[in-house]
């Protein structure tokens, strides 16, 4: 079973960087593409970066070039930085793991972790 655990949120001041990390563990020889999507207070989850099973990255436009999204080469953890934060960015931000790519963007099936809390304050 995929298990998914985030670490590394907290609460920052606008326009600070903060990394975001999510181990992965017992996914076995399973390739997987993982992402990170977010949920904003009162607003539905939406999808914020992939990271293919190739290495290629794929951003919602509201990262504007902030976020950078990455893995390990075992791909065991996979890491969100975001730069230069702003308050509408205060989210839970949940780890995402899919065999599909198409999947992964949606939201359907596939795994989630637990979430990590992110407070941007002006």
């Amino acid at each position: 079973q995929v298990r998914l655990i985030e670490s590394g949120g907290g609460s920052v001041q606008a326009g600070a960087p903060l990394r975001l990390s999510c181990a992965v563990s017992g996914r076995g020889d399973m390739r997987l593409h993982m992402g990170w999507f977010r949920q904003r207070p009162s607003k539905e989850r939406e999808f914020v970066a992939a990271v293919w099973n190739n290495g290629n990255t794929f951003y919602n436009d509201f990262v504007e070039g902030r976020f950078t999204v990455s893995k390990t080469s075992g791909e065991n953890m996979v890491f969100l930085q975001m730069n230069d934060l702003k308050p509408e960015d205060t989210a839970t931000y949940f780890c995402r793991a899919s065999p599909s790519s198409q999947a992964l963007i949606s939201g359907q099936g596939g795994y989630w972790g637990q979430g990590t809390q992110v407070t941007v304050f002006s």
